[in-house]
């Protein structure tokens, strides 16, 4: 049987609680739309930086020199500095919603700005846009050539948050969860069992039985002393969730109140 829930996706982030958060890359139409905002606003400051050297260049030397530097900065250190900043927002990218991401999901650096802005003078200016446009069309991440080779892929940024209600804890091992020892979950198993038990009622019923008791035999060694005879696969990895939601949440409120003391806020 296949296993739909054993993988993560690669654009997903698991926090704490095994909850994970998907990072959808952006579809290739928003991508040209806050291209096409960054270049016609690269463009309006091309022509006032190239005004601006006509006016204050006294020859022809201080003309090419002002004209080559104009570029660069528009080009490439403006984008470079901007995206550093913002953690990957340029203004077209602010204006729909996107934002440049690494890889795995982290926020982009110093580094990963500047090769993108580098690479972009040649597939965006040079060669207008075109290579960008194909490879964002055959990327499963809409990734331009910059993006390959500086390791980032472009997000949507707002995104709604919803997360699916706690599962309760079943009131026959409420005793002897809150006295078990439970080890740390593997985070695919930790995801597996949250994804089984909040979104498993769209399966089959033997489908979901058959995953449910092969999560709950992996579960089962990582519990002690093991759960009551008889207790159902659904009910062993229920209980093991509410109760490691619980002990996740007193541990934060101790926290939480060590920090009050020290610092009396």
């Amino acid at each position: 049987m296949a296993d739909i829930y054993a993988g993560l996706d690669a654009d997903q982030l698991v926090t704490g609680e095994a909850v994970t958060l998907e990072l959808p890359a952006a579809s290739v139409p928003l991508r040209l739309l806050s291209g096409l905002i960054d270049v016609v606003l690269s463009v309006v400051l091309l022509l006032a930086g190239f005004l601006l050297t006509g006016a204050l260049a006294s020859d022809e030397a201080l003309l090419g020199v002002g004209s080559v530097l104009t570029l660069v900065v528009v080009l490439v250190v403006l984008p470079t500095a901007v995206e550093t900043v913002t953690r990957g927002r340029s203004v077209g990218k602010l204006a729909v919603g996107l934002r440049t991401s690494r890889s795995d999901g982290g926020p982009i650096s110093f580094q990963h700005a500047v090769v993108r802005s580098l690479l972009g003078v040649v597939e965006i200016w040079v060669l207008s846009g075109v290579p960008a446009v194909i490879s964002a069309l055959v990327s499963p991440r809409g990734q331009r050539l910059g993006d390959h080779v500086a390791g980032t892929y472009v997000v949507r940024d707002r995104l709604a948050l919803v997360l699916t209600p706690p599962v309760p804890m079943p009131p026959e091992l409420a005793a002897w969860a809150r006295t078990a020892d439970i080890a740390p979950l593997p985070d695919r198993l930790a995801v597996s069992v949250r994804q089984l038990l909040s979104r498993g009622s769209g399966l089959s019923p033997a489908a979901r039985e058959g995953l449910l008791t092969r999560l709950a035999q992996e579960v089962h060694p990582l519990v002690s002393p093991a759960p009551p005879s008889g207790t159902a696969p659904f009910a062993l990895l229920a209980a093991v969730q509410a109760e490691r939601r619980r002990r996740d949440e007193e541990r934060l409120h101790r926290e939480a109140a060590v920090r009050r003391r020290l610092t009396g806020r």
